[in-house]
């Protein structure tokens, strides 16, 4: 058979119903209820039909029934005004122009993430990490920073999961076609596709194009290496999400970092955006970014390779979003040398540089290990982790990069996560809040603590919309375990008992995440018999729906579904607990609002922040959850349960006996008894209150706006205003002032020392209160008082001599003495009772420095 020309034909829109394509095209109808509603009301069967798609709704309507839609007048005018109410949101002031004052702030940030969760439409996520992205997009649409995504665009996404009759997962890879969906590709002027290209190994060359999704006001790029002018092996590059071997994750990730700023370059020029003063590198796939920032730099400004590394660490922002080592990118020095040495070296940029960025040289590293999330650390001005625990636990991980300095003072500070209000929260539970409650009311939070006298909404009608989300996710479970068990190979004169599956009134817990084994899926199997009592209880039974992808690759996830689908599929508790394929947003969107209790078990401190419990606290559900991630600082003890742990038992098996054991007994003695609990109204009603404590506690605090309020107040604007300070009008003069000054203070270093310490105040026992001087003498060799801080660390100690709790205090340089010596003093109001500390030390200083523990350099007093 002659090999066939594949191209795509459009549908052309009748006049009237043109505004149809621009709604279509920018992605804020996946949050916009009355935009989705209108095109469902095309044709609601077909809407179904294409799960959903504007795009493929356009494409598949009959040129007749088009005309029939122009033709009529009320649906007209309703698109006119949702065309027009989208113009308005694009080009209106919002938060950023309107109320966020700071003369500081950027002009424009560049976020870069390998993986993007907007609309289940566009499958370009594998799990929190994605939706993340999605959610930090949209809220930046709606809070009107100035943000450009940039990504890539796989051609399989990541995998569709299935079940096969003796419950392992069976993962297929579905081909996209960009031209059908919710895209543009970017062009010339001319209008040939706009292309970047990165050097390869050999000579050869690895080239994309630039697909741009429009995600309310911000414009996401998405780099697709398919294309002609790549050989077979470039153009298998984004192929699909997270797969491939070594070197293939390799070249997505040089692609994403390199080609993506090369893209924003291309973007800027094609559209005269401006350039981005921050770029925000969400964790470490992107880091190679700044390797092109600084080849930039190098080759257009004649730049040092170390003048261009501090011109670029001044605007960049580094995300780490794992406490757990497998999943950071980490590859053989040998692997990276590849790309960067030899004939593939960058003029200016030697190997060894590169390498240094991602190397595990200190105590514990792989000196054979090129560590992603390490050069993102060293190539950023600020980093942070995405909780309160997750920062502490990641400024543990870390810490070996700061030798000499105590972990509390490991540079990486928290922004704790959020998810996106319009997204994740249902319309019917949207839409009876905003009838009761005013913007402000549900902003603050206090509207939801109102009674139905003072506007607020009544315990019934919320117990009734509770109820009918439980029922519309138990309609949708349903559908989807008679669609699983037909696609396992099941009869349809087999699945009868599928449509007594769940019940639209029984307690529904959900379960639903990426199945790594610590986020222990199975940990509610511990004891299968204790489980199916609460299942089945004839007076007051639990119900559970659980859902989750495993990698491929890891053999013991897939193992854990297969257990969990096999208690499942028993005659007895299939009714009760259902194990629902292919978790994406779409499902999300039903599963979280339609519970009444949302089950987390990870392994503490493993879990970054977890989103999923702050989209059903969105909906009026409560959490029940290991303190981890994000719970671990907003649990307040009304607003759902704290599993116990069993921190300090070593055993795992013995610890997760000991956690689930927990588990059952919260289960069996406070929610099951809560839930079930009614008035003569047959309402539950300490439930409700610890139902509206939620609504009014969580729901404020786990808005995405609020996630990226924090993002631009304490990281974007700060960095924005480091990297103008080394940048000098394009000079870029601070910059290599900078790292002159770095590279004296390194060379001078090892002539640091602290000579002696004199205090005056301090006695056996002194006062909260009282006061104490402190006079170092130090020793600076070829340094001056300007290049360093003297500080005294002093606090509580315990019985070994270490600091429990300090502060730390800096002197003023106060006496100049021969041989290079200086005296510094300064004093310090004790605030500690009980034992007490203190030791003096050296660090070096400079008003460019983020910290002063920015060049892990430290000397402290030898007693």
């Amino acid at each position: 058979m002659r090999a066939i020309r594949r191209f795509t034909v459009r549908t052309v829109l009748p006049e009237a119903l043109k505004p149809l394509d621009t709604l279509a095209q920018n992605l804020r109808w996946s949050w916009h209820t009355p935009t989705r509603e209108m095109f469902a009301s095309l044709d609601p069967q077909l809407w179904e039909e294409v799960h959903g798609d504007p795009v493929a709704l356009l494409g598949a309507l009959d040129p007749r029934r088009l005309e029939k839609l122009a033709a009529d007048r009320a649906l007209v005018a309703q698109i006119r005004e949702l065309d027009a109410d989208l113009a308005r949101y694009l080009s209106e002031p919002r938060w950023y122009q309107r109320d966020y004052a700071d003369a500081d702030k950027p002009a424009a940030v560049a976020y870069f993430s390998a993986e993007y969760g907007i609309t289940a439409v566009l499958p370009q996520y594998s799990g929190g990490l994605g939706i993340l992205a999605g959610d930090h997009l949209k809220s930046a649409s709606d809070l009107g920073v100035p943000i450009v995504g940039v990504g890539l665009l796989y051609g399989a996404g990541y995998f569709k999961q299935s079940l096969t009759r003796d419950g392992w997962q069976h993962e297929t890879y579905p081909l996209l076609d960009p031209d059908n969906l919710p895209l543009t590709l970017l062009r010339e002027p001319d209008g040939t596709p706009a292309r970047v290209s990165l050097d390869m190994p050999g000579g050869r060359t690895l080239s994309a194009q630039v697909w741009l999704a429009q995600v309310g006001r911000v414009p996401l790029l998405l780099l697709d290496s398919n294309i002609l002018d790549n050989d077979e092996q470039a153009r298998r590059v984004t192929d699909r999400l997270y797969g491939g071997s070594a070197d293939h994750r390799l070249r997505q990730e040089l692609l994403l970092g390199m080609g993506g700023v090369k893209a924003v370059r291309l973007y800027s020029r094609l559209t005269g955006s401006p350039r981005p003063e921050v770029y925000h590198c969400n964790e470490g796939h992107a880091g190679f970014l700044s390797v092109e920032r600084v080849r930039e730099l190098v080759e257009a400004e004649g730049l040092t390779f170390e003048a261009a590394l501090e011109a670029v660490k001044a605007g960049t922002v580094f995300t780490t979003h794992t406490p757990v080592p497998a999943g950071i990118s980490r590859y053989s020095t040998d692997l990276v040398a590849q790309y960067f040495g030899g004939g593939a070296e960058i003029p200016g940029i030697p190997l060894e540089k590169v390498l240094a960025l991602g190397a595990e040289d200190f105590d514990g590293g792989d000196p054979g290990v090129y560590n992603m999330a390490v050069m993102g650390l060293r190539a950023a001005k600020r980093a942070n982790g995405v909780a309160k625990l997750h920062g502490r636990v990641s400024r543990g991980m870390f810490h070996q990069l700061w030798p000499g300095f105590d972990v509390r003072e490991v540079p990486i500070t928290s922004v704790t996560n959020g998810v996106h209000g319009p997204t994740w929260t249902d319309p019917a539970f949207a839409e009876m809040a905003e009838r009761h409650l005013t913007p402000e009311q549900l902003a603050t939070g206090e509207g939801w603590l109102l009674g139905p006298d003072a506007g607020g909404v009544d315990d019934a009608e919320l117990w009734a919309v509770r109820r009918t989300l439980r029922s519309n996710l138990v309609t949708e479970a349903r559908r989807r375990v008679r669609k699983s068990w037909i696609d396992r190979g099941a009869s349809p004169a087999e699945l009868g008992w599928t449509d007594d599956v769940l019940d639209p009134d029984v307690l529904t817990i959900g379960f639903a995440r990426r199945v790594p084994t610590y986020k222990r899926l199975t940990l509610m199997l511990s004891d299968p018999e204790r489980l199916s009592r609460l299942l089945t209880d004839p007076e007051r039974p639990i119900q559970i729906i659980v859902a989750g992808k495993s990698h491929p690759d890891d053999e013991l996830g897939v193992t854990l579904i297969q257990k969990l689908v096999q208690f499942a599929d028993q005659v007895g508790v299939r009714e009760r607990i259902v194990f629902l394929p292919n978790y994406d947003i779409a499902m999300a969107q039903s599963l979280m609002p339609g519970c009444d209790v949302w089950l987390n078990n990870p392994l503490r401190p493993l879990e970054a922040s977890g989103t999923s419990g702050m989209k059903c606290a969105l909906n009026g559900a409560l959490n029940l959850s290991i303190l981890d991630g994000w719970w671990d600082e907003w649990f307040d003890g009304r607003n759902g349960w704290a599993i116990p742990t069993a921190d300090g038992v070593e055993d795992p098996a013995e610890r997760d006996r000991l956690e689930a054991a927990a588990l059952y007994t919260l289960l069996e003695d406070t929610v099951v008894p809560r839930f079930y609990e009614r008035d003569a109204d047959g309402i539950p009603r300490h439930w409700m209150e610890m139902v509206r404590h939620t609504l009014a506690t969580l729901g404020p605090k786990v808005q995405a706006t609020r996630m990226v309020q924090d993002y631009v107040r304490n990281l974007y604007t700060p960095v924005a205003v480091s990297s103008r300070r080394l940048d000098g009008a394009h000079q870029y003069v601070g910059a290599a002032a900078l790292a002159d000054w770095k590279a004296g203070v390194r060379a001078a270093w090892p002539g640091v020392r602290v000579d002696h310490v004199e205090a005056s105040g301090v006695a056996d026992v002194v006062n909260v209160g009282d006061t104490v001087s402190v006079t170092v003498y130090a020793h600076l060799g070829e340094l001056s008082p300007a290049d360093v801080q003297v500080q005294v660390v002093g606090g509580r100690v315990d019985e070994e001599d270490n600091l429990t709790e300090f502060r730390v205090f800096a002197l003023e340089p106060t006496e100049a003495l021969e041989g290079g010596r200086h005296a510094f003093t300064g004093s310090y109001t004790l605030e500690f009772a009980g034992p007490f500390g203190y030791t003096a030390r050296i660090v070096p200083s400079h008003p460019d420095l983020a910290s002063f523990t920015e060049l892990s350099l430290v000397t402290s007093a030898e007693h």
